[in-house]
Formats: structure tokens, sequence, C-alpha cells
């Protein structure tokens, strides 16, 4: 993981990322990323302020792009 000291990383929740998916098997939402050990730390404190791996979800940027 390349992380540059200083640089602000996005910032937002999770129930807005992309990667924050509705697992059916298990019934509930999980990260998609494959989280190190800190990382998965804050996910499960729910401290996701400062996430490299968040993007917006974006449902009609597709729909966008075609126009």
């Amino acid at each position: 993981m390349n992380h540059k000291k200083g640089k602000k990383e996005p910032a937002g929740s999770c129930e807005c990322c992309v990667n924050y998916i509705y697992d059916e098997e298990y019934e509930y939402y999980t990260c998609d990323v494959n989280l190190d050990e800190d990382d998965m730390y804050r996910f499960l404190t729910g401290d996701c302020n400062h996430c490299p791996y968040f993007q917006m979800d974006d449902e009609y940027k597709v729909v966008r792009h075609q126009m």
C-alpha cells in the first residue's frame, strides 16, 4: 500500500462507498476490500473517516456517460 505522508485521504462513511456490499449469505454488509489489520480495526470500530479505499458509490455514473 502506497501512502504519502501528509496526503489528505478521502473522507466518507462506509454506507456511501462502492466497496461496502451486502453479503446475502451472511445477511449483513461488509467491506469488499482486502483490509490490513489497522484498516480492519478502523472498519470494525466505525472510524472510516480516512479510508484510503473510499470511492463514492455513484449509481448514475454510467447513465451520465452514455448521454
